[in-house]
């Protein structure tokens, strides 16, 4: 299961205000229009679009918990793991470490997508 961790804890709530709009047609069309919280700040949902050879919706997870936030898939939406739901997840990594630029990944299987996009 791909996966992005953070050895650091998110505040969910912030990132929430902070989050913008991930929208890219090259190499495959990705777009990331929202994120919803959960009441305990906890997990964040957010409804991901993928289109190459194949059309996806699906959900990306962010759970945070004491010293560490993580990414991955939600499992209930189980897409295919395809270069452009791979790619989805680094971007929103991407986004979060320029919000956070403290932020480092701690532990990832994703390390060939997240060399693709632009972490600042």
């Amino acid at each position: 299961m791909p996966h992005i961790v953070f050895g650091d804890r998110i505040d969910l709530n912030d990132f929430s205000k902070k989050f913008s709009p991930i929208f890219k047609k090259e190499p495959v069309l990705i777009k990331i229009q929202t994120i919803f919280v959960d009441k305990d700040g906890l997990t964040a949902l957010l409804p991901t679009v993928v289109i190459s050879d194949i059309h996806q919706q699906f959900l990306i997870e962010i759970s945070t918990r004491k010293d560490k936030t993580t990414i991955r898939l939600y499992p209930n939406t189980d897409p295919e793991k395809t270069d452009g739901v791979k790619l989805s997840m680094a971007l929103l990594a991407a986004q979060i470490m320029q919000v956070y630029p403290d932020f480092n990944i701690t532990k990832t299987n994703l390390s060939d997508y997240l060399g693709m996009v632009k972490i600042s």
